[in-house]
């Protein structure tokens, strides 16, 4: 291996760099040793040089999973301008390949020229990849952005938890997980997903010491950022908002005030979308006004603010986001708009999610809506918020230190606090306890008899906002601890305990009060934790229903064949007007969606523009999360005609665990070829009949009802086989 003095001199020769930064040269010599290691360092901090050196440096061809087509397009282009344009040192393997170019790409690697290939996770479970990459020669695998592995992280992707599996399956290797933001739950998820729980940890302080932090209430919002951008003239910036649409109005409202700015979402073509992203980089305009598919991996180290136009969904979203400001150490402000209204209308678009989804994501707003709201520094929450400490009082470069409210003496309030968490077994969340303090008397703390506590009421000549400031306070100064994983659970530290038992002065803030941009009032948040409004959009399912009437009639099909109920609920939920989008939807694969998608999302569309309503589609629209973790074993075990016993007794599953996790392989769209089980299992005439029933009498999906109308001559079981048959001729 590398001394010292050689790996400085590699440095230098490869990418001009006299010394390392921070942690860099530790990590890349526990790598090149043959240690696994998990990296969690800010944005700027110079993750990729991590991988990449040593990648250059070990013999065979370094694998990178990396989320985004153009971050790997960004990576591999600067790779090659370090290495003097030598195209074959770095290549990635995606979608956007065509024939010819992947034929390139595997010879390059079989002749053992590649160090560096970037793969999507989806590439990763590809038959031909695999066999391709089980011929070469390993370094070690990189997993970058490797918070998307965590259901609790901020860009979850399910694809992202099956690269363990593919590892096993391909070559193991030394790994390295890097990413720039995950609290500690995030970041034992991802060592435990990816059976690296033994991995060398290393860790950079999160505090960006340049970063000016602050919330703004969204009132006149448009005015106060034409004002702010004009202070700024000429300097980079970036503006996020939680819709295309929103993105779209923006940058053209920035434009007519003589801004310099250009939109950048997923909803725009390719060549659309590179050419801004290159006229931002090349400072041919001043501002990108984005969703949140602008910034990963961009590396433009001058860009002086970041503006949230719209509060983000969670804080490790907002850190990663204002993390792109200063990366050069220089200014960076990062101004966020807020209204309760943004929090209330993500919580909206979850609703006919599955309920897990549904708290995670509402746990995750809780957190932005109590950083919003609070007079405590930014910069302490927020480091709290990653599991550290900041000891400062005032850090000086926030606007709650550089314009602090009032403090009074604590001590009493703390007290109470603490005491209703004790009282209530410590096993409820923020929201509970402030609601037992103010004497709240809902239909919840009367089911737990929480009415009848000592502590009930004491503090009702305040609000439960109030109290919910209190315990935020609590979690920051470690006297309560804030259990994520339970839902936000509360329970004493040991420091909690000896406050309780010797009670000291400690000054405390109130939270701030933010109004709305259309009524000067302040909004109250919602003791309880939940959003207004019911599921979906009640009239839109009516006609989508009537829609789906009307074609079934037309095909001569039963309505479930073409979309299923839950289908339609979520189109009435999120407003899908591609079909793109529409495959986002529950059940919806793309064969469905191109089968009989265009008749919904024309209606959708023209829906959406007579109503005038806005979509946070980008936020908001995520791949349903896949129950079956076995499936793309399941689908490479039918292509090869195994026997559905043999694919069950591999995976530890029952056959009706099994037939469960095809359900969902068919329902989603895949056509999954199941003739050789049914000729073996089946007679004919049986198999005709149950399909005849399908095809003719089925008014719904039903089985109970199937096999009921069949009669015993039928089991469950050869019901369900041949309706899976007939969901995959006919449905997809």
């Amino acid at each position: 291996m590398c001394t010292s003095t050689e790996l400085h001199l590699e440095l230098k020769k490869h990418f001009g760099f006299n010394s390392f930064k921070g942690q860099q040269e530790e990590i890349i010599t526990h790598l090149m040793n043959g240690g696994d290691a998990f990296v969690l360092m800010p944005t700027g901090g110079g993750k990729s040089l991590c991988y990449q050196l040593p990648a250059l440096l070990l013999e065979g061809t370094a694998i990178v999973v990396s989320p985004l087509i153009a971050l790997m397009k960004n990576q591999v282009d600067a790779i090659r301008g370090f290495m003097q344009g030598d195209l074959g040192i770095a290549h990635f393997l995606n979608s956007s390949l065509n024939k010819q170019q992947i034929g390139q790409v595997k010879e390059s690697l079989l002749s053992g020229k590649t160090k560096l290939l970037y793969v999507a996770p989806e590439s990763l479970t590809k038959e031909e990849n695999i066999l391709l990459l089980k011929q070469i020669k390993i370094s070690f695998y990189a997993i970058d952005e490797a918070h998307c592995i965590s259901e609790w992280g901020h860009d979850f992707r399910p694809e992202y938890r099956r690269i363990q599996p593919l590892v096993q399956e391909i070559g193991i290797a030394p790994i390295i997980a890097l990413t720039a933001t995950a609290t500690p739950k995030v970041q034992q998820d991802i060592q435990k997903n990816l059976d690296m729980m033994q991995a060398k940890v290393f860790k950079t302080s999160f505090n960006r010491e340049n970063l000016y932090y602050e919330v703004r209430p969204k009132v006149k919002v448009d005015k106060e950022l034409i004002k702010f951008i004009k202070e700024n003239q000429g300097k980079s910036g970036i503006v996020y908002c939680l819709s295309r649409k929103k993105v779209e109005e923006i940058a053209s409202f920035l434009q007519v005030n003589g801004v310099k700015a250009l939109p950048y979402h997923a909803g725009m073509d390719a060549h659309t979308r590179t050419y801004n992203q290159d006229q931002f980089l090349m400072e041919e305009v001043d501002v990108i006004v984005a969703t949140i598919a602008f910034g990963m991996g961009i590396d433009k180290p001058d860009v002086r603010f970041v503006i949230h136009y719209d509060i983000p969904k969670s804080l490790e979203g907002y850190y990663q986001e204002t993390g792109r400001a200063g990366r050069d150490g220089g200014e960076g402000q990062c101004i966020a708009f807020y209204s309760f209204k943004d929090i209330q209308k993500l919580e909206k678009f979850k609703q006919g999610k599955p309920i897990a989804e549904q708290e995670i994501s509402k746990q995750l707003l809780m957190e932005t809506v109590a950083y919003a709201e609070s007079n405590v520094c930014r910069r302490k929450m927020l480091l709290n918020y990653f599991g550290e400490d900041y000891l400062q009082d005032n850090c000086g470069n926030c606007d709650n230190c550089l314009y602090p409210k009032k403090q009074f003496e604590g001590k009493d309030e703390m007290c109470l606090v603490l005491e209703a968490v004790q009282q209530s077994l410590e096993q409820f969340n923020t929201e509970h306890i402030a609601n037992i303090v103010a004497g709240a008397s809902n239909s919840i703390i009367k089911s737990y008899q929480h009415h009848k506590l000592d502590v009930f009421g004491l503090g009702k000549d305040r609000t439960p906002r109030f109290w919910c400031a209190i315990v935020r306070q609590a979690i920051v100064m470690h006297f309560l601890f804030k259990d994520i994983e339970k839902y936000g659970t509360l329970s004493l530290t040991p420091e909690g305990r000896e406050f309780l038992v010797n009670p000291q002065s400690v000054m405390l803030y109130e939270d701030r009060e933010m109004q709305t941009d259309d009524e000067d009032e302040t909004v109250t948040i919602g003791t309880s934790g939940k959003a207004g409004g019911g599921g979906g959009d009640d009239t839109l399912l009516a006609l989508l229903k009537d829609l789906r009437k009307d074609l079934a009639h037309k095909l001569k099909l039963a309505p479930f064949i073409i979309f299923q109920d839950v289908s339609l609920e979520d189109m009435s939920i999120i407003y899908p007007v591609t079909l793109d989008e529409l495959v986002q939807c529950q059940g919806v694969g793309e064969g469905k969606a191109k089968k009989y998608g265009t008749p919904f999302i024309q209606l959708i569309a023209r829906y959406v523009e007579e109503n005038e309503i806005e979509r946070p589609q980008d936020m908001v629209v995520k791949s349903v999360i896949n129950k079956s973790l076995n499936k793309v074993y399941i689908i490479q075990s039918i292509d090869r005609k195994l026997a559905f016993e043999d694919i069950a007794d591999a995976k530890g599953l029952s056959m009706d665990e099994l037939l469960e996790e095809i359900e969902v392989i068919v329902n989603s769209g895949t056509r999954l070829n199941i003739d050789y089980y049914l000729e073996q299992t089946i007679d004919d005439d049986k198999l005709d009949e149950i399909y005849d029933y399908f095809r003719h009498d089925a008014q719904s999906e039903s089985l109970e009802e199937a096999v009921r109308e069949l009669g015993p001559d039928f089991s469950e079981e050869e019901v369900r086989l041949v309706r899976i048959k007939f969901l995959v001729e006919v449905a997809n």
